[in-house]
This record gives structure tokens, C-alpha cells and sequence, in this order.
């Protein structure tokens, strides 16, 4: 249940949210690198 709630937020936040993999990490904004972060957690539960 929780895997599936993961994967299916995961595949929301692919065609909503922005990507960041062309930027550095270190000059983004504070709300940039907390999405970053968010995306990162949301991954991690998915996969696992």
C-alpha cells in the first residue's frame, strides 16, 4: 500500500514539478532545494 502510494505520487511529481538535474545544486534558492529534497524522498519510498 504505502509502495503504491509512492510510486503513483512519484509519477504526479515527474509532470508537475520542476527538474533540477541540469543546475547545480549549490546555486539553487532554499524553496528549490527543498523540492529537490521532496523529490529525493519521495523516490527513496518508492523504491524501496
Amino acid at each position: 500500500m504505502k509502495k503504491l502510494f509512492f510510486k503513483s505520487l512519484a509519477r504526479i511529481n515527474k509532470f508537475i514539478l520542476p527538474r533540477f538535474s541540469q543546475r547545480n545544486l549549490y546555486e539553487l534558492k532554499k524553496w528549490e532545494q527543498a523540492l529537490v529534497a521532496y523529490r529525493y524522498w519521495v523516490t527513496i519510498n518508492a523504491l524501496d
